[in-house]
């Protein structure tokens, strides 16, 4: 059973964490996929993902094409992970079921602090998750890194 890290951005937005955070889970050996909820903000995710990356790279693609399959980093807004992904990385508030949670290694939610409807719906995802189980931490940004503020679940 895997567990759910709930990501706190407060000190750099989405575009500026999600590179990091996807070469960690890539340093694991995971295949990723990245769920949003607008094709539109993908699209834009897409490009910044190539933009952006900490070593200048990161494989990915927008789902839909032919070879998701291959692809290490997959970004979607459906809840098929056709690339066998081990992690999964929700944003924007993305829902993530708790079975989703106990079948994958990982899975990461990450939330702009700076919105009170993201940090409603991380509250309510955080109940529903740890309700139904799911091991969890609760990291948020301080002074540049991140600190672990809660944890459930074993």
């Amino acid at each position: 059973m895997g567990s759910v890290y709930f990501y706190h951005l407060t000190q750099a937005p989405l575009e500026a964490t999600l590179p990091s955070l996807l070469t960690k889970a890539r340093a694991a050996g995971w295949r990723i996929a990245v769920r949003g909820v607008e094709a539109k903000r993908l699209d834009w995710l897409d490009e910044k993902l190539w933009l952006l990356a900490e070593d200048g790279f990161l494989p990915h693609a927008i789902a839909g094409g032919a070879f998701d399959r291959d692809q290490p980093i997959l970004l979607t807004t459906g809840t098929d992970m056709p690339n066998g992904a081990a992690c999964l990385m929700a944003i924007d508030g993305a829902l993530v079921a708790p079975g989703e949670v106990e079948a994958l290694q990982r899975v990461c939610i990450l939330f702009d602090g700076n919105d009170p409807a993201a940090l409603q719906v991380a509250r309510d995802q955080w109940k529903t998750l740890t309700g139904a189980g799911c091991a969890a931490q609760y990291w948020a940004q301080e002074s540049g890194s991140w600190s672990k503020k809660a944890e459930t679940g074993a």
